[in-house]
């Protein structure tokens, strides 16, 4: 049986809202669905001894360039939040709450914490910007933001980010396919192909 296509993600990263809006289809495309698994970038960073993009000399205002031209060629809509980098705790603590009970309900918060931070430049940092997308899609929003604050659901957070940085992810979006890498957005085609062959 075909396994499930693993997407790792941080919400302060614009590439990985840009893999967002096409991981599923693609996936859809081949028969597979997609397990998202968001992650704390920042202590990815702290291995890697890397930074993020836009405060990097010379690649910073590069890269603020291609995450608009990237999204323009796949329509996506994009606007950068402010402040930027930012930590997305909330949102990824919010998603493992729900993952469990309601994965559909976890993926569908994650849609829209994502096109609300960089499809509409709004800041989801804090526990009640992110309560108040869940109520929109039909989430308690008082149980959502007593979630946030549990000890439990923080450990898995730093679990999951745990185990991420074992498997070797270092960056946002970050899927395996089959158990092969793939690092970046720019790699849809390959995993495309790797999809349709069965692996290259």
């Amino acid at each position: 049986m075909p396994t499930s296509l693993d997407f790792y993600f941080d919400f302060s990263s614009p590439y990985g809202y840009i893999a967002s809006t096409q991981i599923d289809a693609l996936a859809a495309r081949h028969g597979r669905e997609v397990t998202w698994r968001p992650f704390m970038l920042g202590a990815a960073f702290k291995t890697t001894g890397q930074s993020p993009l836009t405060q990097q000399p010379m690649r910073g205002p590069y890269h603020l360039r291609d995450f608009a031209r990237s999204a323009r060629l796949l329509k996506v809509p994009f606007t950068m939040p402010d402040p930027f980098p930012f930590p997305g705790l909330a949102a990824s603590r919010a998603f493992y709450w729900l993952a469990d009970r309601e994965p559909a309900q976890a993926k569908a918060l994650a849609r829209a914490a994502y096109h609300a931070a960089f499809g509409e430049g709004r800041d989801i940092r804090g526990t009640d910007a992110v309560a108040a997308i869940g109520q929109r899609l039909g989430i308690d929003s008082t149980a959502l933001r007593e979630a946030i604050e549990q000890p439990a659901i923080k450990e898995r957070l730093k679990s999951e980010t745990d185990a991420a940085i074992a498997r070797g992810v270092f960056g946002s979006p970050f899927i395996f396919v089959d158990g092969e890498p793939f690092w970046g957005h720019d790699r849809f085609p390959q995993i495309e192909h790797w999809l349709t062959t069965g692996g290259f």
